[in-house]
């Protein structure tokens, strides 16, 4: 019995021994480490991608050559210009109406049945003073008597205003025709309001 009890022991020599205590700690220790590297490893792998996409994107806007330009169709200015005739009538008015794109080129020029001609000129000028100027003619008032108001084609006078929507510009619209310039500008209001939600809601 001795003899079988001193093969098992030469046999496991570890038997009777207690293991060191910071073996687990260690262990776990190392578990850590590696589950520190393996998820860091997985973070960078998936933020390099997106990283890559914003400085690529970054890149392509430093050397972009073009930039979108906004402009109403032909439906959506004879929109804004029939609105605005349609709120002169109703306050007695015979009108005319200019709509213009953002480089000032007539869309549409409306004038109604009894208007004078002198309207549509006008209009245009006041169209093309706001969209120039980036302001209604209203802001403009106290310009029309210097260098500037002179200049052949504008009209720095009440009836004019901007087509906007969500910071992009879209044109201007002038109308003419009305006894006072505040008249010719509730047309004109009439008219942007017209397109107004649908145009917010296209972009």
């Amino acid at each position: 019995m001795a003899s079988e009890a001193r093969k098992a022991e030469v046999e496991r020599p570890w038997m009777g021994l207690q293991r060191p205590a910071t073996l687990k700690v260690s262990t776990q220790t190392f578990q850590n480490k590696t589950s520190d590297v393996t998820t860091g490893g997985f973070m960078k792998k998936l933020l390099l991608p997106i990283l890559l996409v914003f400085s690529i994107q970054a890149m392509a806007e430093d050397d972009q050559l073009s930039v979108p330009v906004y402009r109403l169709t032909l439906d959506a200015a004879n929109s804004v210009a029939q609105a605005a005739i349609d709120e002169c009538r109703k306050q007695g008015i015979q009108a005319g109406v200019t709509v213009v794109d953002r480089n000032g080129i007539v869309q549409v020029a409306l004038r109604d049945t009894l208007a004078p001609q002198i309207t549509l000129p006008i209009s245009k000028g006041k169209a093309l003073a706001a969209v120039n100027f980036g302001v209604s003619t209203a802001d403009l008032a106290d310009r029309a008597n210097t260098p500037i108001g002179r200049v052949p084609g504008l009209v720095m006078s009440q009836g004019g205003l901007l087509i906007q929507a969500a910071g992009n510009n879209f044109g201007a619209v002038g109308v003419s025709g009305a006894p006072s310039g505040a008249t010719d500008e509730e047309c004109a209001q009439a008219g942007v309001n017209a397109i107004q939600d649908d145009l917010e809601m296209s972009l």
